[in-house]
Protein backbone atom coordinates (compact mmCIF):
# COMPACT_ATOMS: atom_id res chain seq x y z
CA UNK A 1 0.00 0.00 0.00
CA UNK A 2 1.57 3.62 -1.03
CA UNK A 3 0.31 4.89 2.21
CA UNK A 4 3.21 5.06 4.74
CA UNK A 5 3.44 7.02 7.69
CA UNK A 6 7.49 7.94 6.83
CA UNK A 7 6.66 8.78 3.33
CA UNK A 8 8.33 11.80 1.40
CA UNK A 9 5.27 12.62 -0.41
CA UNK A 10 2.34 13.99 2.14
CA UNK A 11 -0.96 14.51 1.33
CA UNK A 12 -3.93 16.63 3.20
CA UNK A 13 -7.25 15.48 4.33
CA UNK A 14 -10.21 15.49 5.81
CA UNK A 15 -10.36 13.15 8.90
CA UNK A 16 -14.10 12.98 8.83
CA UNK A 17 -17.06 14.17 6.64
CA UNK A 18 -20.30 13.06 5.68
CA UNK A 19 -21.78 10.19 4.21
CA UNK A 20 -23.06 11.87 1.26
CA UNK A 21 -19.52 13.22 0.55
CA UNK A 22 -17.31 10.07 1.34
CA UNK A 23 -15.57 8.42 -1.14
CA UNK A 24 -15.98 12.19 -3.40
CA UNK A 25 -13.36 14.69 -1.43
CA UNK A 26 -10.51 15.58 -3.92
CA UNK A 27 -7.61 14.05 -1.90
CA UNK A 28 -9.17 11.41 -3.88
CA UNK A 29 -7.80 12.33 -7.35
CA UNK A 30 -4.60 12.56 -5.57
CA UNK A 31 -4.09 9.27 -4.13
CA UNK A 32 -5.23 7.60 -6.54
CA UNK A 33 -2.57 9.03 -8.82
CA UNK A 34 -0.01 7.97 -6.36
CA UNK A 35 -1.35 4.84 -6.47
CA UNK A 36 -1.48 3.93 -9.92
CA UNK A 37 2.27 5.45 -10.24
CA UNK A 38 3.26 3.45 -7.49
CA UNK A 39 4.24 6.82 -5.23
CA UNK A 40 3.89 6.11 -1.20
CA UNK A 41 2.57 9.21 0.70
CA UNK A 42 1.45 9.84 4.08
CA UNK A 43 -1.63 11.97 5.47
CA UNK A 44 -1.74 14.89 7.11
CA UNK A 45 -5.16 15.28 8.70
CA UNK A 46 -7.85 18.68 8.94
CA UNK A 47 -11.06 18.57 10.90
CA UNK A 48 -13.88 19.42 8.72
CA UNK A 49 -15.66 21.23 11.32
CA UNK A 50 -13.46 23.79 12.19
CA UNK A 51 -11.80 26.56 10.81
CA UNK A 52 -8.12 26.02 9.18
CA UNK A 53 -5.17 26.67 10.85
CA UNK A 54 -3.77 30.20 10.04
CA UNK A 55 -0.68 27.82 8.77
CA UNK A 56 -2.72 25.78 6.38
CA UNK A 57 -4.26 28.70 4.95
CA UNK A 58 -0.69 29.98 3.70
CA UNK A 59 -0.39 27.06 1.76
CA UNK A 60 -3.83 26.68 0.63
CA UNK A 61 -5.28 30.13 0.15
CA UNK A 62 -9.47 28.62 0.51
CA UNK A 63 -8.30 26.00 3.11
CA UNK A 64 -9.22 23.13 0.72
CA UNK A 65 -7.93 19.45 0.32
CA UNK A 66 -5.60 18.48 -0.83
CA UNK A 67 -2.34 19.84 -0.54
CA UNK A 68 0.55 18.07 -1.77
CA UNK A 69 3.91 18.50 -0.57
CA UNK A 70 7.23 16.79 -1.42
CA UNK A 71 10.73 18.38 -0.12
CA UNK A 72 10.41 22.07 -1.25
CA UNK A 73 7.33 21.24 -3.34
CA UNK A 74 4.26 22.44 -2.12
CA UNK A 75 1.23 22.39 -4.32
CA UNK A 76 -2.54 22.58 -3.91
CA UNK A 77 -5.37 22.14 -6.82
CA UNK A 78 -5.92 18.69 -7.77
CA UNK A 79 -5.23 19.25 -11.64
CA UNK A 80 -2.03 20.50 -10.94
CA UNK A 81 -1.27 17.93 -8.74
CA UNK A 82 -2.11 14.98 -10.65
CA UNK A 83 -0.19 16.34 -13.58
CA UNK A 84 2.35 16.80 -11.46
CA UNK A 85 2.25 13.20 -10.52
CA UNK A 86 1.48 12.16 -13.57
CA UNK A 87 4.73 13.68 -14.94
CA UNK A 88 6.30 11.03 -13.71
CA UNK A 89 4.47 7.87 -14.42
CA UNK A 90 4.00 6.13 -17.72
CA UNK A 91 0.96 4.60 -16.47
CA UNK A 92 -0.56 8.17 -15.95
CA UNK A 93 0.54 9.92 -18.95
CA UNK A 94 2.06 8.80 -22.71
CA UNK A 95 5.71 10.04 -23.04
CA UNK A 96 5.01 10.71 -26.99
CA UNK A 97 4.26 14.73 -27.17
CA UNK A 98 0.60 14.14 -28.88
CA UNK A 99 -0.64 11.22 -25.87
CA UNK A 100 1.39 14.16 -23.03
CA UNK A 101 -0.72 16.87 -25.13
CA UNK A 102 -4.30 14.88 -25.31
CA UNK A 103 -3.85 14.00 -21.91
CA UNK A 104 -3.63 17.24 -20.47
CA UNK A 105 -6.53 18.06 -22.79
CA UNK A 106 -8.63 15.43 -20.77
CA UNK A 107 -7.28 17.10 -17.05
CA UNK A 108 -8.48 20.79 -17.97
CA UNK A 109 -11.94 18.86 -19.49
CA UNK A 110 -12.73 17.25 -16.63
CA UNK A 111 -12.41 20.26 -14.45
CA UNK A 112 -13.26 23.08 -16.96
CA UNK A 113 -15.81 21.90 -18.93
CA UNK A 114 -17.65 18.95 -16.37
CA UNK A 115 -17.73 19.60 -13.29
CA UNK A 116 -18.65 23.23 -12.90
CA UNK A 117 -22.21 21.81 -13.85
CA UNK A 118 -21.81 18.55 -12.08
CA UNK A 119 -21.27 20.24 -8.87
CA UNK A 120 -24.33 23.19 -10.04
CA UNK A 121 -26.57 20.20 -9.58
CA UNK A 122 -25.10 18.82 -6.71
CA UNK A 123 -25.57 22.27 -5.06
CA UNK A 124 -29.00 22.22 -5.76
CA UNK A 125 -29.70 18.48 -4.77
CA UNK A 126 -27.45 18.37 -1.77
CA UNK A 127 -27.27 21.53 0.05
CA UNK A 128 -30.76 23.02 -1.28
CA UNK A 129 -33.16 20.63 -1.97
CA UNK A 130 -36.13 22.52 -1.02
CA UNK A 131 -35.23 26.24 -1.69
CA UNK A 132 -37.32 27.34 -4.21
CA UNK A 133 -34.79 29.00 -6.32
CA UNK A 134 -33.08 25.45 -6.67
CA UNK A 135 -36.61 23.84 -7.64
CA UNK A 136 -37.39 25.76 -9.96
CA UNK A 137 -33.65 26.02 -11.25
CA UNK A 138 -33.11 22.52 -10.87
CA UNK A 139 -34.57 21.18 -14.39
CA UNK A 140 -32.22 23.00 -16.32
CA UNK A 141 -29.11 22.18 -14.08
CA UNK A 142 -30.02 18.53 -14.66
CA UNK A 143 -30.27 19.34 -18.81
CA UNK A 144 -26.96 20.67 -18.45
CA UNK A 145 -25.42 17.85 -17.22
CA UNK A 146 -27.26 15.11 -19.06
CA UNK A 147 -25.86 17.64 -22.22
CA UNK A 148 -22.20 17.05 -21.13
CA UNK A 149 -22.70 13.30 -20.80
CA UNK A 150 -24.04 13.15 -24.02
CA UNK A 151 -21.00 15.16 -25.54
CA UNK A 152 -18.90 12.73 -23.64
CA UNK A 153 -20.57 9.59 -24.78
CA UNK A 154 -20.44 10.67 -28.41
CA UNK A 155 -16.39 10.94 -27.68
CA UNK A 156 -15.98 8.11 -26.23
CA UNK A 157 -17.87 5.72 -28.38
CA UNK A 158 -16.90 2.16 -28.06
CA UNK A 159 -13.40 2.75 -26.80
CA UNK A 160 -12.12 1.30 -23.34
CA UNK A 161 -10.97 5.17 -22.21
CA UNK A 162 -10.80 8.50 -23.68
CA UNK A 163 -7.82 8.22 -25.64
CA UNK A 164 -7.67 4.51 -26.11
CA UNK A 165 -5.61 4.01 -23.08
CA UNK A 166 -5.95 4.64 -19.75
CA UNK A 167 -4.21 7.86 -18.45
CA UNK A 168 -4.73 10.36 -15.62
CA UNK A 169 -7.37 12.34 -17.97
CA UNK A 170 -9.52 8.93 -17.77
CA UNK A 171 -8.85 9.15 -13.90
CA UNK A 172 -9.59 13.12 -13.22
CA UNK A 173 -13.17 12.04 -15.68
CA UNK A 174 -14.18 9.03 -13.48
CA UNK A 175 -14.03 11.48 -10.04
CA UNK A 176 -16.44 13.70 -12.39
CA UNK A 177 -18.76 11.03 -13.58
CA UNK A 178 -18.67 9.85 -9.50
CA UNK A 179 -20.09 13.10 -8.56
CA UNK A 180 -23.69 12.25 -10.00
CA UNK A 181 -23.78 8.78 -7.61
CA UNK A 182 -26.90 10.00 -6.04
CA UNK A 183 -28.81 10.05 -9.64
CA UNK A 184 -29.10 8.01 -12.85
CA UNK A 185 -28.18 10.40 -15.11
CA UNK A 186 -25.22 8.16 -16.14
CA UNK A 187 -26.81 5.14 -16.19
CA UNK A 188 -28.58 6.92 -19.58
CA UNK A 189 -25.36 6.58 -21.19
CA UNK A 190 -24.24 3.05 -21.36
CA UNK A 191 -21.02 3.51 -22.55
CA UNK A 192 -20.12 6.02 -19.81
CA UNK A 193 -21.71 3.80 -17.08
CA UNK A 194 -19.44 0.56 -18.48
CA UNK A 195 -16.41 3.26 -19.21
CA UNK A 196 -16.79 4.42 -15.16
CA UNK A 197 -17.07 1.25 -13.47
CA UNK A 198 -13.73 0.25 -15.82
CA UNK A 199 -11.98 2.64 -14.41
CA UNK A 200 -13.05 2.05 -10.85
CA UNK A 201 -12.10 -1.59 -11.02
CA UNK A 202 -8.85 -0.47 -11.49
CA UNK A 203 -6.69 -2.06 -9.05
CA UNK A 204 -5.55 1.79 -7.58
CA UNK A 205 -9.04 3.24 -7.52
CA UNK A 206 -9.67 0.66 -5.13
CA UNK A 207 -6.34 1.00 -2.95
CA UNK A 208 -7.33 4.92 -2.89
CA UNK A 209 -11.07 4.94 -1.97
CA UNK A 210 -10.25 2.02 0.79
CA UNK A 211 -7.60 4.51 2.23
CA UNK A 212 -9.90 7.41 2.34
CA UNK A 213 -12.33 5.30 3.95
CA UNK A 214 -10.43 3.92 6.85
CA UNK A 215 -9.18 7.63 7.63
CA UNK A 216 -13.11 8.24 8.35
CA UNK A 217 -13.62 5.21 9.73
CA UNK A 218 -10.68 5.83 12.27
CA UNK A 219 -11.69 9.07 13.08
CA UNK A 220 -15.76 9.16 13.36
CA UNK A 221 -17.18 12.44 13.10
CA UNK A 222 -20.87 14.21 14.38
CA UNK A 223 -23.99 12.70 13.26
CA UNK A 224 -24.80 14.30 9.68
Amino acid sequence: MPVQPDAKIEVSAFSWVPDFAQGLVRDMRVRWALEEAGLNYRERFLDATKERPAEYLLEQPFGQVPIYKEGDISMFETGAIVLHVAERSEALMPRDPVGRARTQCWVIAALSSVEPAFNNLIDIDIFNPSAEWAKLRRPEAEERVRQRLARLSAWLGDRDYLEGRFTVGDLMMTTMLRILRHTSLVAEFPNLAAYQARCEARPAFKAALAAQMAAFQRHPGIAA
